[in-house]
């Protein structure tokens, strides 16, 4: 007789079903009141400090524009826009414009030097550091301090007829004495104080730029030039874009150096110190402020038509 052996058949594991749908997603856990409110916490201050001191300000100087208020007495007469019709309709008030012409031009010659160097000095050269800081420095001084060095600098007989008679020109001129002159030596003094400030920010634009863009072009044989014009030039127009708009505004809103050094003497006067005249001098507050309104009101249109015409572009060189 044969024997047989019987074996157990494996056993198959079943499948187990998955667990029923709930219907409901796990949400992270939510924090208390105090972390909701911790973002608004940190803006308090910030925005409180911002309506404050421009908000609340600008208010009510829109306010004192349509009065009569002379800035000292407690009755502001309505007035509409009495004062704002002044403003364009007196050649006095508003030729005064005409002196921010000097200071826009001296604008587009502190550019174009302040974007030289800084393209120069961004290269490897041999101190270079020491030349930065030395463009840098006359932005740290205080406005009022150039002013009165400037002074004695343009004055008869001071530091600037002492070099040219150096050289054996005349030394008679008056740089402060006549309109043409004048408004040029301010404007020039204006170009040797804010280069710096263009300077460095032109600076900082082209170090942001990869280096391997510069070590490719030269792998290329691209001269300076090649790599200003296709990768310097490229990467820093925003920062360019941003300067126009500093150096408009600025030469429209003028008053440091000119106030110091001429008080608005000679046809110095620009927008900003015949504004502190209307206001202290002559105690029009509300004809003072109408006049701010619209130096505010062209700064806006000319930063919001440079803002159409050059429109941020997003470039990417890589």
């Amino acid at each position: 007789m044969t024997e047989t052996t019987h074996t157990a058949p494996a056993k198959v594991p079943r499948a187990t079903a998955p667990p029923p749908a709930t219907g409901r997603r796990s949400s992270p856990p939510r924090g208390g009141p105090l972390r909701r409110l911790t973002p608004w916490l940190f803006l308090a201050v910030p925005l409180a400090l911002l309506v404050t001191l421009t908000y609340v300000p600008v208010g009510n100087m829109i306010y004192y524009s349509l009065t009569d208020w002379d800035g000292v007495s407690p009755d502001r007469n309505f007035t509409g826009l009495d004062n704002y019709e002044q403003i364009f309709t007196r050649p006095e008030l508003f030729r005064v414009f005409f002196v921010s012409l000097y200071y826009l031009a001296a604008s587009a010659v502190q550019i174009a030097i302040a974007l030289y160097f800084a393209t120069v000095l961004s290269f490897d050269l041999r101190f270079r550091n020491l030349f930065k800081g030395i463009l840098f420095f006359p932005y740290l001084i205080n406005g009022v301090a150039i002013g009165f060095v400037f002074l004695y600098f343009f004055q008869d007989g001071g530091t600037l007829d002492s070099v040219l008679s150096w050289f054996g020109a005349g030394s008679d001129h008056a740089w402060l004495g006549d309109p043409t002159s004048a408004n040029v030596s301010l404007a020039g003094v204006s170009v040797w104080r804010f280069t710096g400030l263009n300077f460095v920010l032109f600076l900082g634009a082209i170090q942001s730029v990869p280096a391997e863009l510069y070590e490719a072009a030269q792998l290329d044989g691209a001269t300076r030039w090649q790599q200003f014009r296709h990768i310097i030039a490229p990467s820093i127009r925003p920062v360019v874009s941003l300067s126009v708009i500093l150096a408009i505004s600025g030469s429209l809103a003028v008053f440091e150096i000119p106030y110091i050094m001429t008080a608005g003497a000679t046809g110095t006067t620009t927008f900003v110190i015949q504004t502190v005249k209307l206001a202290f001098q002559f105690n029009k507050t509300g004809l003072a402020s109408a006049a701010a309104v619209v130096l505010l009101l062209i700064i806006l249109l000319i930063t919001w038509i440079q803002r159409r015409l050059v429109p941020d572009e997003k470039v990417d060189l890589v």
